[in-house]
């Protein structure tokens, strides 16, 4: 069994006493004087902007444009991204505006007068040609959807039966009704 050789003692080591406040600080020198720092380009950039305010306005549209292309409906050409319908009801249907039709004022004798009693100006009406009914003819709808402009009263004394509207209608369609008046017997429903 052997010895351990004689250890010296442990001992902490000694404290250190602290110094003064500020003596451990570096000597003070005085700043040397410069010159304000100034940032280029701050307010050069909004004049900038200004000067090329088209270029940036193109480059804005040509962005906005980009974007609705790419949002846009796609073409049927690609199977696979074509447009489908959307998943959202349409409340009412999208009216495709008509090109403008020359509209005329037409004279029509319709043959109910009581029918014509009950119109006013501005209703809309479908005028049917009825022809003989011993000649085999069938009514058919001359005019559709016309506006009634006019319900002239009757002259005392005629001899002729049913009344006379005056109607605002297509040009073709007013042919139609004065041919149609010659052969056949007209009525008017209420659209």
């Amino acid at each position: 069994m052997s010895v351990p050789p004689p250890s010296s003692p442990v001992f902490p080591p000694p404290l250190r006493v602290p110094r003064p406040l500020g003596t451990d600080a570096p000597a003070t020198c005085e700043v040397p004087h410069f010159d304000p720092v100034r940032v280029r380009g701050g307010s050069c950039r909004l004049g900038r902007l200004l000067r090329h305010r088209r270029r940036a306005l193109a480059a804005g549209l040509a962005v906005t444009a980009a974007a609705l292309v790419a949002a846009g409906p796609r073409a049927a050409t690609d199977p696979l991204r074509a447009e489908r319908p959307r998943k959202h009801a349409v409340t009412q249907p999208v009216r495709r505006h008509a090109p403008p039709v020359d509209m005329v004022t037409a004279p029509v004798r319709i043959a109910d007068a009581a029918t014509v009693r009950l119109l006013r100006p501005g209703d809309r009406v479908d005028v049917i040609a009825a022809g003989d009914p011993s000649t085999g003819g069938d009514a058919r709808v001359i005019a559709r959807g016309v506006r009634v402009t006019e319900l002239p009263e009757p002259v005392d004394g005629t001899s002729e039966s049913g009344a006379l509207v005056v109607l605002s209608v297509p040009r073709a369609a007013a042919a139609q009704l004065v041919g149609a008046s010659a052969t056949a017997r007209l009525a008017v429903t209420l659209c």
